[in-house]
């Protein structure tokens, strides 16, 4: 999985800037996040690292970054050596301590589980550092994304499925960054609502909640309304929040 994202860092960081996600996904996941001072939290399938910096703006007391692309790491590595926002950066999972943080964000990473045993053990994984009654905060795509390979193009990307199934867990979906002058493939995997639930329950994980994201009043003075109206509809992600169990 991690050899796919190993030459997107610098685009990822490009996307931060793209309408849905400046004006749509990030603010409503540092919305749902709340107030993190004094917190400590885990950004767990950090990418470049632009949320786990965007956790320590918003004064989260310790802010620890892991990823399994090298490319990601070494890219928000050389990033923390310039700017020293005081985050550390973990390549190896073993490396994270468990049941040490408030809240674990992980942001477009259960996508990226290709089968059953895959999506336990990333929920495992994730829950693991979390401490008795801390949060899970993580995104993945919709259940109910919309199927017609050009309805995100407005929004810089397309969803492809291959099988005439495409609502059917562990079916194999191509993510095209297709925003000029990108043209970048990754492959991804469809989870159902019920087995991301019964994935992240199994794992720990109680009081889950499901989140729509919401367009701020910049991103509606930016943009037209008939600009977010597709993307309301059916937004290709979601906000899935949960508590770990006492």
């Amino acid at each position: 999985m991690s050899q796919q994202f190993d030459e997107l860092a610098a685009l990822y960081e490009k996307m931060a800037e793209w309408p849905f996600r400046k004006y749509c996904e990030i603010p409503s996941t540092i919305e749902t996040l709340g107030d993190l001072s004094g917190l400590s939290i885990l950004d767990f399938g950090c990418g470049s690292g632009f949320y786990t910096r965007l956790l320590k703006k918003h004064g989260a007391k310790e802010v620890v970054g892991y990823d399994i692309s090298s490319g990601m790491i070494s890219y928000a590595r050389r990033r923390e050596e310039k700017e020293q926002h005081g985050i550390s950066y973990l390549d190896n999972k073993d490396s994270i301590p468990g049941n040490h943080f408030d809240i674990v964000l992980s942001v477009y990473t259960l996508p990226y589980a290709k089968n059953l045993a895959g999506l336990m053990e990333l929920c495992g994984d994730m829950v693991r550092p979390i401490i008795p009654g801390g949060r899970l905060v993580t995104l993945p795509l919709h259940p109910n994304y919309a199927l017609q390979t050009s309805y995100y193009r407005p929004y810089g990307f397309d969803l492809i499925s291959s099988t005439t199934t495409p609502r059917t867990d562990e079916t194999p979906l191509k993510l095209h960054l297709c925003k000029p002058p990108y043209d970048d493939f990754v492959t991804a995997y469809y989870w159902s609502s019920e087995a991301l639930t019964s994935a992240l329950e199994q794992s720990g994980v109680k009081n889950i909640e499901w989140q729509n994201f919401q367009v701020t009043d910049e991103g509606n003075e930016a943009h037209k309304s008939s600009f977010w109206e597709a993307y309301q509809t059916c937004p290709h992600s979601i906000i899935l929040s949960g508590h770990k169990g006492v």
